[in-house]
């Protein structure tokens, strides 16, 4: 059974809250963050990403930084100002992009059921992010980003969604300057026992996305545990902050591959090694639009690249779910053997693009020197998600990107 509460949330006025809305902490780097806030006091990207607000020379993961993050986010209580509800409560989130909508209860949820697979996970977390956002977590006290789960519908939940935006008046409604439409309202408390009782019957919920902060969400109730002498388990520090979607309405975007070099290889030579494994041909087409097929951008051109038989073959005999990805394919039959990226999560040669920057931005990547192969892939779906964590395996790095993404510092916990 999974674990739901409402909680108190830390929040901006109506007026502000535009204002103190800001992108993830991680889909920006620290010039995009220093950028888009730099205009902006209120953003809370001097909270999530305070490096923006000390010298450029200051590594991330300095404990200034942390220092800063907690000075930043006292200020903005008093700024923007920030304000507490003075009664725990569930609350709607919907997104809309190009006019399909979505929409999560946003509430805490144990990191017990993190810890025991109630909720499960998709993908490895690598150590260097889960200090950076468990440092965050115990320096400023709150969890700043909220995990995004999803789980297979259920009617009664559905109806109370569709009932509280029918009837009650939202929080905030605005739209961010990439055009997307977010709405919030506090559940009506009548409704919270049915929450509760609903999830209760429910035995698995799944990451979707903010594999790092869920697991650094655990570390820092470790942290935090052995600290308190008086350690009950019902310490707001048990649970963490999340926005959950029935997986119906999730839209995943494909996470895309570009390459810094051809690994010794000429132009020629790549090809051949590529035409082993893969039929070759040029292409007007920049997105697959199948499985088993993909797009890469070479020296200005583009390719179709399909899965040769032998290799469909290969690949079935495995009992590994994640291995029939293509972004499983395309590691095993490419990136590994012809370009000797062994290791997507430790090398310095690749990178990864989501798909919200789509194709143009690939081909910028290579016709700028950045990159010397760019690859475009097919979408995972929320049924492979699922059946992967079903089964206990996890996806390649960066194998999912969800659009439209949830802006931090609506809704924020205090610890």
């Amino acid at each position: 059974m999974a674990v739901i509460r409402p909680f108190k949330a830390l929040r901006p006025t109506k007026e502000k809250a535009h204002l103190v809305a800001s992108v993830p902490y991680d889909v920006v780097n620290r010039d995009e963050a220093k950028q888009l806030a730099d205009d902006n006091k209120l953003s809370f990207l001097h909270v999530t990403r305070a490096e923006i607000d000390l010298p450029d020379d200051v590594d991330p993961y300095a404990k200034e930084v942390y220092e800063k993050a907690k000075e930043n986010l006292n200020k903005l209580k008093t700024e923007a100002p920030l304000i507490v509800d003075e009664q725990p409560h569930f609350y709607l989130y919907r997104l809309i992009m190009d006019g399909r909508p979505q929409v999560g209860i946003t509430a805490t949820f144990a990191v017990d059921d993190y810890d025991n697979n109630v909720i499960l996970k998709h993908e490895k977390t690598r150590k260097v992010k889960e200090d950076d956002r468990t440092n965050h977590i115990i320096t400023t006290e709150t969890q700043t980003g909220v995990v995004f789960l999803t789980y297979r519908g259920v009617d009664e939940i559905n109806n109370v969604v569709l009932k509280t935006i029918r009837e009650a008046e939202p929080l905030y409604d605005f739209t961010s300057p990439d055009g997307i439409q977010h709405t919030v309202w506090t559940l009506p408390d009548e409704y919270n026992q049915t929450i509760i009782d609903e999830f209760a019957k429910i035995d698995k919920l799944y990451v979707a996305d903010g594999h790092h902060r869920a697991k650094s969400a655990s570390r820092a109730r470790e942290e935090k545990r052995k600290a308190n002498p008086n350690h009950t388990g019902n310490e707001e520090y048990n649970y963490f902050i999340s926005v959950i979607f029935p997986a119906e309405q999730l839209y995943i975007m494909p996470y895309n591959r570009v390459v810094s070099d051809l690994n010794g290889n000429s132009k020629d030579e790549f090809l051949n090694k590529v035409g082993e494994k893969f039929e070759i041909e040029k292409t007007d087409r920049k997105e697959p639009g199948k499985r088993r097929t993909f797009c890469m951008y070479l020296d200005g051109e583009w390719y179709m690249l399909k899965a040769r038989d032998s290799v469909l073959a290969s690949n079935s005999l495995s009992n590994s779910i994640s291995e029939k990805l293509d972004v499983s394919i395309l590691q095993n039959f490419l990136l590994n053997p012809v370009l000797g990226i062994e290791d997507p999560r430790t090398s310095d040669r690749i990178d990864f693009i989501g798909g919200i920057r789509g194709t143009k931005e690939l081909e910028r990547l290579v016709n700028d020197g950045k990159a010397k192969v760019a690859f475009s892939l097919y979408p995972v779906t929320v049924d492979d998600l699922m059946n992967i964590s079903d089964a206990g395996e996890v996806m390649p790095p960066k194998s999912t990107w969800f659009e439209p993404k949830l802006r931090d510092g609506l809704l924020t916990h205090s610890i």
